[in-house]
């Protein structure tokens, strides 16, 4: 991924809501999800580049508020996103997001935009690029449980990088069963609404867990779960917030991660101890070690969402931008004639 300097006056590419509805729109969504997938996974070859750090994080009753860093060297891209699963009881969205990308020669922000979407579709496109790897062989059928607002996206990921083509949902709240019943009407797959979580996993392959609740739930109980099966729990993701019964990480041949301290504070392992083997999954991109070794292991793959994801998801709308013939600019830095001089810019008519 080539640096990009935007020129002084032309102020701030932005991406707004309707910009990255468009974007999406004439791309379509799973060419976008399939693109988007490759450079998730381009960012996870050169991992060794990047400057990690666990996210920043300031919790509250009702929620969190997270900032999420990363630079590769050349740029840096911060991600401000919240978790706040009552804001339903007030017709709120529970996750608001934007990001920023910037050049870190200097610091100039080269990109501002919404991450609302972009956000589901980076954590869509992560969990298709991992259970690329870790599904069992011609796997078929993914149960989804819980059926928020990244239902769908994954779903359409999984189908678009795997060839899932029957989904069995679950949620606490049928109604969001309904939604995700009916937005995915239409995408040549089959779709069934499921009473339990114990019968969405029945014949399921791929599991893929994506609760809201702030608490530290068993969404699946150990006795669920057969050999074989690849869980995508991607829904524990701060900390007093999780969704696997321990003994399922326990009994795992393999539970990977992304980036071990953050997950030790967020994931599924938090509640177990220090020294519990996990693998960061780079080491399975750079063919360090394999993801699953035969069609009778059950492998986990704790996703809490990491910073390099957003990096990587910000370049590609980037790019897309930039394909564009115009486009929106923030006239977000000054650009006085002398750059010493700050207090000229309020004094001129």
């Amino acid at each position: 991924m080539d640096n990009f300097i935007i020129a002084p006056k032309q102020g701030v590419p932005f991406v707004s809501v309707a910009s990255m509805k468009k974007l999406i729109n004439t791309l379509g969504i799973e060419t976008c999800i399939s693109a988007l997938v490759k450079c998730v996974e381009a960012d996870y070859k050169r991992w060794h580049l990047f400057e990690k750090s666990a996210r920043y994080a300031s919790h509250s009753k009702d929620g969190v508020i997270e900032l999420m860093p990363v630079s590769d060297g050349n740029m840096f891209a911060c991600k401000y996103v919240n978790g706040h699963p009552i804001n339903t009881k007030q017709n709120l969205q529970t996750v608001a997001a934007f990001g920023l990308l910037a050049d870190v020669a200097t610091g100039y922000p080269i990109l501002l935009s919404e991450m609302c979407v972009l956000t589901a579709l980076r954590t869509a496109a992560t969990s298709a690029m991992v259970a690329k790897y870790c599904a069992p062989t011609n796997a078929t059928t993914l149960a989804l449980i819980g059926n928020g607002a990244q239902s769908e996206f994954q779903a359409l990921a999984m189908k678009t990088v795997l060839g899932i083509r029957q989904f069995r949902l679950y949620d606490i709240d049928r109604s969001a069963s309904e939604k995700t019943y009916n937005n995915l009407q239409g995408f040549n797959i089959d779709v069934v609404i499921c009473s339990s979580a114990a019968e969405a996993v029945t014949g399921a392959h791929i599991i893929t867990t994506c609760t809201a609740d702030k608490k530290n739930a068993i969404v699946l109980h150990n006795d669920m779960i057969t050999n074989g099966v690849f869980i995508n729990a991607i829904g524990g993701d701060c900390p007093g917030k999780t969704e696997l019964d321990s003994k399922i990480l326990q009994r795992a041949d393999k539970v990977f991660v992304e980036f071990e301290p953050q997950t030790r504070i967020e994931g599924e392992i938090q509640h177990l101890p220090a020294n519990f083997a996990v693998t960061e999954f780079h080491q399975v991109v750079n063919q360090q070690v394999t993801a699953r070794d035969n069609d009778q292991q059950l492998i986990v793959f704790d996703g809490v969402g990491f910073a390099s994801e957003d990096f990587s998801a910000l370049v590609f709308i980037r790019d897309l931008l930039l394909q564009q013939p115009e486009y929106q600019v923030l006239d977000l830095i000054t650009q006085q004639a002398d750059p010493r001089n700050l207090f000229s810019v309020i004094r001129e008519a």
